[in-house]
């Protein structure tokens, strides 16, 4: 079933012309859009479905700092004061707390990790304090456990997916730009090189200026203007469940399960890293570059049905302009979640805090998380495609630095000064043989 998403209303009329399109209605374009429309730029924001139907409302809603790779951190520093400005912005509330992260542990080796990544998030001015076991197990007092250790990340906290995306898009109407759901970017047209207009389902519109934002569609979308650009996405399994007492932690991740508080009192449940491969003819072909990935996280990976490849997301197939298109056929990619999954999810919540055992099942869904090889997203204009920014594969990150990832596009395109050093996102990274090497901090 879907997750709980807010629905707006959207433009009913494309404009013929405006000065940059947003392909992508989550949480990525949903901000670029946003910080453009804020500068007075005529923006037009284009969503095959519902506004953040898909991965921008099937995560976590953590906005986070702790255990970032060194590459992303400095945008999710910049993310977090964005988070915190935006409901005054813009005249409602995204659910956005800093209720800080707790991490608990039996594992010496994952605190010994937790610490390493403090020492390096002290050199950037980032506050991470690791947990004794007694500080630990005080925090983790609802658990009845007594824990080897932890961390506790206090600047951190969570926004709730169900309206934070949609309430942003809002804002960007407000503020003069447009949005269209239900209304598929077929490709481009281009004029000596350079991008000239995008091709819709509903008619054309003049631009200089494209950011292609659809998170598990960007690559099919991409080699339809021979753009080859590495991403794959694996199948991960979620549950809500009804109003838990006050006593509990806003948002609490462990090795069993992890849990997020949500407005209406409830809890967002999950196991982290836990999923499956839905095979796809676009993960055979980028197989070699994401075998390193999926070699490290094999424990938590799990082989996957044909989902994958029924949804058309991952296509190898050119479409025509003037016909329909695999996003016209799949809307919104609304998997179907690994019920196992979802059972062991509730049932080790309950063994984590006995009185979620109490709490029922409001809802159960399942979302395509996107990546690149090393885990960082692409965002960047391509030199091949003059006028076109990729802004993708963010990896299971991309809404909680979502507000950095859209100002800087919007940097990128207005000519400011960038609020983070592009440079570690560059698509063109993605071109060298640097399969599997992430970050030591």
């Amino acid at each position: 079933m879907p997750a709980p998403l807010l629905h707006i209303t959207s433009n009913p009329t494309l404009p013929h012309e405006t000065d940059v399109v947003v392909i992508g209605g989550g949480v990525v374009g949903v901000f670029t859009a946003y910080y453009l429309a804020r500068r007075g730029i005529k923006v037009a924001l284009v969503e095959k479905g519902r506004i953040a139907a898909e991965q921008s409302s099937r995560n976590w809603g953590w906005c986070r700092q702790q255990n970032r790779d060194a590459r992303e951190l400095p945008m999710a520093t910049k993310s977090l004061a964005l988070w915190d400005a935006l409901a005054s912005e813009i005249g409602a509330d995204v659910g956005f707390r800093r209720c800080g992260l707790l991490y608990l542990s039996q594992d010496e080796a994952e605190i010994a990790g937790w610490a390493k990544w403090r020492d390096f998030a002290r050199t950037q001015g980032v506050t991470s304090h690791v947990l004794s076991s007694a500080e630990a197990s005080e925090r983790g007092h609802a658990t009845g456990r007594r824990w080897r250790g932890g961390v506790f990340s206090p600047s951190d906290g969570t926004a709730d997916p169900s309206i934070a995306v949609p309430q942003v898009a809002a804002a960007i109407m407000t503020l003069g730009g447009t949005v269209h759901q239900n209304c598929a970017a077929r490709g481009l047209e281009r004029a000596g090189g350079r991008v000239s207009a995008v091709v819709t389902e509903a008619g054309t519109i003049r631009t200089k200026t494209v950011v292609m934002a659809g998170g598990a569609w960007a690559s099919s979308f991409c080699r339809q203007l021979g753009i080859r650009f590495p991403q794959a996405s694996v199948r991960s399994s979620i549950l809500a469940i009804s109003p838990a007492p006050e006593n509990l932690p806003d948002a609490l991740h462990t090795a069993d399960v992890s849990l997020t508080r949500r407005l209406n009192g409830g809890y967002t449940l999950a196991i982290s890293g836990r999923a499956r491969v839905d095979p796809s003819p676009q993960q055979i072909r980028f197989g070699r570059e994401f075998l390193p990935m999926f070699a490290r996280r094999w424990r938590s990976l799990a082989p996957g049905g044909l989902q994958g490849w029924q949804s058309g997301h991952e296509t190898l197939k050119t479409w025509a302009l003037d016909a329909v298109t695999p996003m016209e056929r799949m809307r919104i990619l609304d998997p179907k979640p690994d019920s196992g999954q979802i059972r062991l999810t509730y049932a080790r919540a309950g063994k984590l805090l006995p009185d979620l055992a109490h709490c029922a099942i409001t809802e159960a869904w399942a979302g395509y998380i996107d990546s690149t090889p090393d885990g960082v997203p692409a965002i960047g204009e391509l030199d091949s495609v003059p006028g076109f920014i990729l802004a993708a594969g963010f990896s299971g990150h991309g809404f909680g630095i979502g507000p950095g990832a859209g100002h800087l596009i919007a940097d990128l395109i207005t000519g400011q000064d960038p609020i983070v050093d592009p440079a570690p996102y560059a698509p063109a990274r993605l071109d060298r043989a640097a399969w599997g090497k992430v970050a030591d901090f």
